[in-house]
C-alpha cells in the first residue's frame, strides 16, 4: 500500500487522492442494453437462455418458492447465528418506522403526512465468487417492517439451479415467499419489467457488480418506471488508528474489506505517531493463509496509507472521502462523532470490527459507496416507504389564507390557480 503524508500534499492531490477507480459503464453499457432488451421482449425464456449462458444451468423451475424456516436444512450454528442477526436487524428497524404528522398550520388548516410502503420491492442478492445470504436478511427485514406487498428476492441458482440454501434460510426468516433464480443484469431487467413468473417491481435494492449496477442505472432512466436504491459500487473502508490500535486490529479490519473483491479500497489514515509497518507484517502474516489473497492483495494494489499529524486532518480526509465504512480505532473515537459528515455507517473504538455492521449487529450493510455517502444514507426502513401529505381547509381557513394563493398567482399568470381560489371566497353561504 503505497503511503502519503496529508502534510505534504496540495489540495489537487488531495482531491484525487480521494477520488475512486471509476467503473467504466460506457464499455458495458451497451452489453446490458442488449440483455435488458432481449428479457423486455422474451420474458422468461430469454433469462433461462441468459442464465444457462452465463451460469451454466438452467433453473427448473425459475421462480423457487421458499420453504418454511425449519424445513430449510442449514446447521445448527447456521441456524442459530443468523436468527440472532435477524432478531438485531428488526429490533433496530423497527425503531426506525416513521410517526404520522398533524399540523395546524393556520386555524381552519389542517397539514398531515402519512407513510406508505412501496408496493412491490425486488431484492437483489448477490452470488458468485461470495454468495451473500446476510444481504437477504438486511433488505428483508425492513421491507417486512415497512409493510411491501409484495416481496421478492432474485438470485444467481447454484450449480444444481437451486438458490443457495443460505439464502433461502435468510429469505424464510425475512418474510420474502419467492426467490428468482436469476443473477446479473437479466434479473435486473426481469424485476424492472416483470416476466411470465413475475410481477414488476416498483423500486429494486442491492449490490452487484458493473453488470448489475449498469443495469439499474439504465433501468431507472428508461420507460421501465422503476426505482434503486442508492449507487453501490465495489466495497471501501477506510480505518482510522492512532498509536493505542493494534496492529492485528487494524490489518484484519482491512483485509476483510479487501477480501470482498479485486476492484474494493481499503484506506489506513494514521493519526500521529504509528507504526505502519507492524500493520503491514500482520497483512502478511494473515494473507499467508486466507482463502481469497489474491483478491485481497489485487484489492490492496489501488489502496493507500494516510499518515496525517492531528485529528483534524484525519477528520478532513474522512469527509473528502466518505467511506462506505470507516472504524474509528484511535483514543477519544466517540468524541469525534460530531465531526463525522460523510460516511456510510461507522465503527467506534478497538472492540467494533465492521464485519459486525456487515452480519448482525442489527444496522444494515446495504451502503452507498464512490463517495455517494456525501448525499445518500444506507438503506434502512424508510427505504422502503414513501410519504403523502395531506391537507385540509374549512371556510375559515381558506379565507385565511386564500388572498395569498390568489396574489402569488397573480404574480406568477396563472389565473386558473386564483379563480379556483376566488370562486370559493365567492360563494355565499354558511361556513
Amino acid at each position: 500500500m503505497k503511503t502519503w503524508n496529508y502534510s505534504s500534499i496540495d489540495e489537487t492531490a488531495l482531491k484525487l487522492l480521494c477520488d475512486r477507480p471509476r467503473m467504466n459503464t460506457a464499455n458495458i453499457a451497451a452489453v446490458v442494453q442488449t440483455i435488458i432488451d432481449d428479457v423486455h421482449v422474451g420474458g422468461d425464456r430469454a433469462v433461462l437462455d441468459l442464465t444457462e449462458k452465463y451460469d451454466g444451468v438452467r433453473p427448473d423451475p425459475l421462480l423457487w418458492p421458499v420453504r418454511p424456516v425449519e424445513e430449510i436444512p442449514v446447521d445448527d450454528d447456521v441456524r442459530q447465528a443468523f436468527s440472532r442477526a435477524c432478531e438485531n436487524l428488526f429490533l433496530f428497524h423497527k425503531a426506525q418506522l416513521p410517526q404520522n404528522i398533524e399540523v395546524q398550520t393556520m386555524p381552519g388548516i389542517i397539514c398531515r403526512r402519512e407513510s406508505r410502503p412501496v408496493e412491490a420491492v425486488g431484492l437483489y442478492i448477490p452470488g458468485g465468487t461470495a454468495p451473500l445470504p446476510s444481504t437477504a436478511l438486511m433488505l428483508g427485514v425492513p421491507a417486512a417492517l415497512a409493510g411491501c406487498s409484495y416481496k421478492l428476492i432474485a438470485t444467481p441458482p447454484d450449480k444444481n439451479g437451486r438458490p443457495p440454501v443460505e439464502i433461502e434460510f435468510a429469505a424464510a426468516l425475512a418474510g420474502v415467499p419467492y426467490i428468482y433464480l436469476a443473477g446479473g443484469a437479466q434479473a435486473i431487467a426481469a424485476m424492472a419489467y416483470g416476466t411470465e413468473s413475475v410481477r414488476k417491481v416498483d423500486k429494486i435494492f442491492g449490490p452487484g457488480n458493473q453488470f448489475v449496477t449498469t443495469a439499474k442505472m439504465l433501468l431507472q432512466n428508461s420507460d421501465a418506471l422503476v426505482a434503486m436504491d442508492l449507487p453501490a459500487g465495489p466495497s471501501e473502508v477506510m480505518v482510522v488508528a492512532d498509536r493505542t490500535a493494534d496492529p492485528e486490529f487494524i490489518a484484519t479490519d482491512l483485509l476483510s474489506q479487501a477480501e470482498h473483491g479485486p476492484d474494493s479500497q481499503v484506506v489506513l489514515v494514521t493519526v500521529g505517531p504509528f507504526d505502519t509497518d507492524a500493520v503491514t507484517e500482520a497483512m502478511e502474516r494473515h494473507l499467508s493463509d486466507l482463502p481469497r489473497a489474491s483478491i485481497a492483495r489485487k484489492a490492496l494494489e489501488h489502496s493507500y496509507i494516510v499518515k496525517t499529524d492531528t485529528v483534524d486532518q484525519a477528520i478532513d480526509m474522512i469527509n473528502r472521502y466518505a467511506p462506505e465504512h470507516l472504524i474509528l480505532n484511535l483514543e477519544g473515537a466517540r468524541d469525534l462523532i460530531p465531526e463525522i459528515r460523510h460516511a456510510g455507517s461507522v465503527f467506534i473504538g478497538p472492540w467494533t470490527p465492521e464485519s459486525v455492521g456487515d452480519y448482525a449487529s442489527g444496522t444494515n450493510h446495504t451502503l452507498p459507496t464512490y463517495g455517494y455517502a456525501r448525499m445518500y444514507s444506507g438503506v434502512s426502513v424508510d427505504s422502503f416507504l414513501k410519504h403523502i401529505t395531506f391537507q385540509e381547509l374549512d371556510r375559515e381557513g381558506l379565507e385565511a389564507i386564500g388572498p395569498s394563493v390568489a396574489r402569488m398567482a397573480e404574480v406568477e399568470q396563472l389565473e386558473a390557480h386564483k379563480r379556483a381560489v376566488t370562486v370559493r371566497l365567492d360563494r355565499k353561504g354558511p361556513h
